[in-house]
């Protein structure tokens, strides 16, 4: 397993939609940090982010944007958490699908600097970083800090699987497949995230392989901490 840590800095303005804008432009409001950021099904989206202030600045620029169709704060009056439902540009969209199509994993949460560059890691097997970097063309720069071998931590493992194997094994865990004796088979799973047996069973192996490898990989390097971030 391989990481690369980029920064991605927008050509133009400070932000790559015209909420982030509008939140950079003022200069009572920081954004930190974006620790979930979700293309839904209905083609909207859902964004968890921290940010530090005016937190009253910063939902009147939340209540005048018509990029908002709801939201919510959480926190202190200069530091917090806010859920935004919000419409996406062309550009968002096709970032956030080129996230969901990618076997490469985004390390959440990642940090939004001043000048609206977003630093970020990336996991996964090093023959998938090539087709998987986003490619930035008129829109932004993509600029490597750092790459290297990663091994997470057991609670990191699951976020280095893709969306499909994380559900996969949400449901197999729930439903008991894990236990002892085995109280779910492949094709209760199969019902439950509409699939077929086959390929249930395809996804479990390949989620026992990594997992036991990554535990290997750890193990061998006689190292369990997370890797410090620069």
């Amino acid at each position: 397993m391989r990481y690369v840590t980029v920064r991605i800095t927008p050509k133009e303005g400070t932000a790559f939609h015209p909420l982030g804008q509008a939140l950079s432009d003022d200069p009572s409001v920081t954004r930190e940090a974006v620790h979930r950021n979700e293309l839904l099904d209905d083609g909207t989206c859902a964004m968890l982010a921290e940010a530090r202030g005016d937190r009253n600045r910063y939902e009147e620029i939340l209540e005048e944007s018509l990029h908002v169709l709801d939201y919510a704060v959480t926190g202190t009056d200069c530091w917090w958490y806010s859920y935004t439902h919000y419409e996406p540009t062309d550009l968002t969209r096709r970032m956030l699908q080129q996230r969901g199509e990618s076997e490469v994993m985004m390390e959440m949460p990642y940090d939004v600097a001043e000048d609206g560059s977003m630093e970020i890691t990336f996991v996964g097997d090093e023959q998938t970083f090539a087709g998987a970097m986003p490619m930035g063309g008129d829109a932004f720069t993509i600029e490597v800090l750092e790459t290297g071998d990663h091994h997470p931590e057991v609670d990191d493992l699951f976020g280095t699987l893709t969306a499909r194997q994380q559900e996969i094994l949400d449901t197999a865990v729930r439903l008991g497949y894990y236990q002892n004796p085995r109280k779910a088979t492949h094709e209760e799973i199969a019902d439950q995230v509409d699939a077929s047996p086959s390929t249930v069973g395809e996804h479990l192996r390949k989620i026992e392989s990594h997992v036991f490898s990554e535990f290997v990989q750890t193990g061998a390097a006689g190292d369990t901490r997370r890797r410090p971030k620069s």
